[in-house]
Protein backbone atom coordinates (compact mmCIF):
# COMPACT_ATOMS: atom_id res chain seq x y z
CA UNK A 1 0.00 0.00 0.00
CA UNK A 2 1.10 3.51 -1.31
CA UNK A 3 2.45 5.84 1.69
CA UNK A 4 2.12 9.44 1.55
CA UNK A 5 5.91 10.02 1.25
CA UNK A 6 5.76 7.22 -1.14
CA UNK A 7 3.02 9.35 -3.28
CA UNK A 8 5.27 13.01 -2.85
CA UNK A 9 8.59 11.21 -4.08
CA UNK A 10 6.77 10.08 -7.25
CA UNK A 11 5.69 13.68 -7.62
CA UNK A 12 8.92 15.01 -7.20
CA UNK A 13 10.35 12.29 -9.67
CA UNK A 14 7.53 13.22 -12.01
CA UNK A 15 8.18 16.54 -12.29
CA UNK A 16 12.15 16.36 -12.80
CA UNK A 17 15.24 16.02 -10.91
CA UNK A 18 15.95 19.48 -8.84
CA UNK A 19 18.34 21.74 -9.40
CA UNK A 20 20.54 20.54 -6.47
CA UNK A 21 20.70 16.63 -8.24
CA UNK A 22 21.50 18.70 -11.53
CA UNK A 23 24.26 21.41 -10.08
CA UNK A 24 25.31 18.09 -8.23
CA UNK A 25 25.44 16.33 -11.91
CA UNK A 26 27.04 19.55 -13.48
CA UNK A 27 29.92 18.94 -10.74
CA UNK A 28 30.54 15.27 -11.89
CA UNK A 29 30.02 15.58 -15.93
CA UNK A 30 30.43 18.60 -16.86
CA UNK A 31 34.04 19.67 -14.55
CA UNK A 32 34.98 16.41 -12.86
CA UNK A 33 34.59 14.39 -15.89
CA UNK A 34 36.55 17.11 -18.19
CA UNK A 35 39.11 18.03 -16.52
CA UNK A 36 38.55 20.03 -13.60
CA UNK A 37 40.55 18.96 -10.41
CA UNK A 38 41.53 21.75 -7.94
CA UNK A 39 38.65 20.08 -5.30
CA UNK A 40 37.83 23.75 -3.97
CA UNK A 41 36.75 24.76 -7.22
CA UNK A 42 34.37 21.89 -7.91
CA UNK A 43 32.68 22.12 -3.85
CA UNK A 44 32.10 26.33 -5.00
CA UNK A 45 30.61 25.01 -8.09
CA UNK A 46 28.29 22.85 -6.44
CA UNK A 47 27.28 25.69 -3.48
CA UNK A 48 26.45 28.44 -6.03
CA UNK A 49 23.08 28.25 -7.37
CA UNK A 50 23.07 29.00 -11.02
CA UNK A 51 19.49 28.92 -11.39
CA UNK A 52 19.47 31.78 -9.67
CA UNK A 53 21.68 33.95 -11.93
CA UNK A 54 19.57 33.48 -14.54
CA UNK A 55 16.35 34.99 -16.01
CA UNK A 56 13.45 33.11 -14.57
CA UNK A 57 11.96 32.10 -17.74
CA UNK A 58 15.53 30.05 -18.23
CA UNK A 59 15.67 28.58 -14.99
CA UNK A 60 15.19 25.18 -16.69
CA UNK A 61 17.77 25.35 -18.42
CA UNK A 62 20.48 26.38 -15.73
CA UNK A 63 22.58 23.47 -15.80
CA UNK A 64 22.67 22.85 -19.47
CA UNK A 65 26.64 22.91 -20.04
CA UNK A 66 26.21 26.11 -22.53
CA UNK A 67 25.25 29.86 -21.71
CA UNK A 68 22.77 31.66 -21.43
CA UNK A 69 21.56 35.52 -22.37
CA UNK A 70 21.00 37.67 -19.26
CA UNK A 71 19.62 40.47 -20.84
CA UNK A 72 21.90 43.88 -22.33
CA UNK A 73 23.29 41.70 -25.02
CA UNK A 74 25.75 39.70 -21.99
CA UNK A 75 25.75 36.24 -21.31
CA UNK A 76 26.67 33.89 -18.31
CA UNK A 77 29.43 31.97 -19.30
CA UNK A 78 29.15 28.15 -19.55
CA UNK A 79 29.74 26.46 -15.80
CA UNK A 80 33.28 24.79 -16.94
CA UNK A 81 34.48 28.35 -18.72
CA UNK A 82 33.43 29.67 -15.00
CA UNK A 83 35.74 26.52 -13.04
CA UNK A 84 38.20 26.77 -15.82
CA UNK A 85 39.25 30.29 -15.17
CA UNK A 86 38.80 30.03 -11.54
CA UNK A 87 41.20 26.99 -11.34
CA UNK A 88 43.56 28.57 -13.67
CA UNK A 89 43.65 31.44 -10.83
CA UNK A 90 44.42 29.15 -8.26
CA UNK A 91 43.16 31.02 -5.27
CA UNK A 92 43.32 29.28 -1.66
CA UNK A 93 41.84 31.82 0.59
CA UNK A 94 42.19 34.83 1.78
CA UNK A 95 43.28 36.33 -1.17
CA UNK A 96 42.21 39.86 -3.01
CA UNK A 97 40.54 39.14 -6.28
CA UNK A 98 39.61 41.53 -8.93
CA UNK A 99 37.00 40.45 -11.94
CA UNK A 100 36.09 42.62 -14.91
CA UNK A 101 32.97 41.90 -16.13
CA UNK A 102 30.56 40.85 -13.20
CA UNK A 103 27.93 39.75 -15.56
CA UNK A 104 24.71 38.25 -13.05
CA UNK A 105 26.97 37.66 -10.94
CA UNK A 106 27.69 34.03 -11.06
CA UNK A 107 31.02 34.06 -11.10
CA UNK A 108 31.54 36.83 -8.48
CA UNK A 109 29.69 34.20 -5.98
CA UNK A 110 31.99 31.49 -7.46
CA UNK A 111 34.83 33.27 -6.35
CA UNK A 112 33.47 34.36 -3.13
CA UNK A 113 33.79 31.08 -1.89
CA UNK A 114 37.59 30.42 -2.79
CA UNK A 115 39.12 33.95 -2.17
CA UNK A 116 38.94 36.28 1.00
CA UNK A 117 37.50 39.45 -0.93
CA UNK A 118 36.25 39.70 -4.57
CA UNK A 119 35.77 43.51 -6.31
CA UNK A 120 34.20 42.97 -9.44
CA UNK A 121 33.05 45.25 -12.09
CA UNK A 122 30.45 45.31 -14.59
CA UNK A 123 30.28 48.60 -16.95
CA UNK A 124 26.49 48.18 -17.47
CA UNK A 125 24.35 50.16 -15.21
CA UNK A 126 21.56 48.07 -15.42
CA UNK A 127 23.42 44.75 -15.25
CA UNK A 128 25.71 45.96 -12.25
CA UNK A 129 22.35 46.04 -10.21
CA UNK A 130 20.85 43.34 -10.61
CA UNK A 131 24.18 41.86 -9.75
CA UNK A 132 23.72 43.74 -7.06
CA UNK A 133 20.63 42.22 -5.79
CA UNK A 134 22.04 38.43 -6.84
CA UNK A 135 24.97 38.89 -4.23
CA UNK A 136 23.09 40.38 -1.29
CA UNK A 137 24.06 36.90 0.16
CA UNK A 138 27.28 37.22 -0.71
CA UNK A 139 29.04 40.00 1.91
CA UNK A 140 32.92 39.26 0.69
CA UNK A 141 32.22 40.49 -3.18
CA UNK A 142 31.59 44.28 -4.13
CA UNK A 143 30.47 45.46 -7.45
CA UNK A 144 31.35 48.47 -9.14
CA UNK A 145 29.95 50.37 -11.78
CA UNK A 146 32.60 51.15 -13.75
CA UNK A 147 35.11 51.08 -16.66
CA UNK A 148 36.25 48.09 -16.63
CA UNK A 149 39.63 48.11 -18.58
CA UNK A 150 41.10 50.28 -16.31
CA UNK A 151 40.76 47.99 -14.01
CA UNK A 152 39.71 49.27 -10.02
CA UNK A 153 43.03 51.38 -9.05
CA UNK A 154 41.53 52.13 -5.67
CA UNK A 155 41.46 48.92 -4.43
CA UNK A 156 44.55 47.80 -6.07
CA UNK A 157 46.87 45.96 -5.67
CA UNK A 158 45.29 42.53 -5.82
CA UNK A 159 46.13 39.01 -5.91
CA UNK A 160 44.48 37.89 -9.04
CA UNK A 161 42.27 39.21 -11.89
CA UNK A 162 39.96 37.47 -13.91
CA UNK A 163 38.32 38.74 -16.73
CA UNK A 164 35.25 37.79 -18.20
CA UNK A 165 35.91 39.01 -21.76
CA UNK A 166 37.44 39.16 -24.87
CA UNK A 167 40.25 41.77 -25.09
CA UNK A 168 42.40 42.30 -28.25
CA UNK A 169 45.77 42.52 -25.95
CA UNK A 170 46.25 42.90 -21.96
CA UNK A 171 45.59 46.46 -20.49
CA UNK A 172 48.74 47.66 -18.76
CA UNK A 173 45.97 48.75 -15.74
CA UNK A 174 46.08 45.30 -14.68
CA UNK A 175 49.59 44.50 -14.86
CA UNK A 176 49.91 47.80 -12.46
CA UNK A 177 47.49 46.63 -10.12
CA UNK A 178 48.54 43.02 -9.56
CA UNK A 179 50.55 42.32 -6.81
CA UNK A 180 54.11 40.06 -7.08
CA UNK A 181 53.48 36.59 -7.61
CA UNK A 182 49.77 37.27 -8.66
CA UNK A 183 47.92 36.13 -11.69
CA UNK A 184 45.73 37.01 -14.49
CA UNK A 185 43.46 35.53 -16.29
CA UNK A 186 42.08 36.55 -19.34
CA UNK A 187 41.08 35.50 -22.94
CA UNK A 188 42.53 37.63 -25.72
CA UNK A 189 42.44 37.30 -29.66
CA UNK A 190 42.31 40.21 -32.14
CA UNK A 191 39.22 38.39 -33.88
CA UNK A 192 35.84 37.10 -32.45
CA UNK A 193 36.21 33.17 -33.22
CA UNK A 194 40.25 33.07 -32.61
CA UNK A 195 40.54 34.21 -28.50
CA UNK A 196 42.87 32.45 -26.57
CA UNK A 197 43.34 31.78 -22.41
CA UNK A 198 45.97 33.09 -21.05
CA UNK A 199 47.18 33.33 -17.20
CA UNK A 200 49.61 35.99 -16.77
CA UNK A 201 52.19 35.58 -13.45
CA UNK A 202 54.07 38.31 -12.00
CA UNK A 203 57.19 36.99 -10.72
CA UNK A 204 60.04 39.69 -9.81
CA UNK A 205 58.28 41.96 -12.48
CA UNK A 206 58.45 40.52 -15.15
CA UNK A 207 55.02 38.80 -16.54
CA UNK A 208 55.03 35.24 -17.62
CA UNK A 209 52.29 33.97 -20.09
CA UNK A 210 50.56 30.85 -20.03
CA UNK A 211 48.08 30.19 -23.85
CA UNK A 212 45.56 27.48 -22.48
CA UNK A 213 43.63 27.15 -25.35
CA UNK A 214 40.48 28.44 -27.47
CA UNK A 215 37.37 29.79 -26.43
CA UNK A 216 34.84 32.89 -27.43
CA UNK A 217 33.53 35.76 -25.09
CA UNK A 218 31.90 38.90 -25.57
CA UNK A 219 34.03 41.83 -26.12
CA UNK A 220 36.03 43.76 -23.39
CA UNK A 221 34.60 47.17 -24.00
CA UNK A 222 36.05 50.12 -23.09
CA UNK A 223 39.14 52.96 -22.95
CA UNK A 224 41.66 50.16 -23.62
CA UNK A 225 39.70 47.44 -25.15
CA UNK A 226 37.25 47.32 -27.87
CA UNK A 227 35.10 50.39 -28.90
CA UNK A 228 31.49 50.42 -29.36
CA UNK A 229 31.83 50.29 -33.12
CA UNK A 230 34.23 47.00 -32.97
CA UNK A 231 31.80 45.59 -31.22
CA UNK A 232 28.98 46.47 -34.03
CA UNK A 233 31.58 45.48 -36.70
CA UNK A 234 32.62 42.27 -35.14
CA UNK A 235 28.93 41.27 -34.06
CA UNK A 236 30.00 40.08 -31.10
Amino acid sequence: MATEFDTELQDREAAGPSFANLRRRMVEDQLRGHGITDLRVLEAMGRVPREEFVPPDLRSLAYQDGPLPIGFGQTISQPFTVAYMCQLLEPRGGEKVLEIGTGSGYSAAVLSHLAGEVFTVERIPGLAELARDHLLAYPNVHVATANGTVGLPEQAPFDGIVVTAGAPALPDEYVKELREGGRIVIPLGIDRFSQTMCRFTRLAGEMKVEELGGFLFVPLIGKVGWSESDRAQHRW
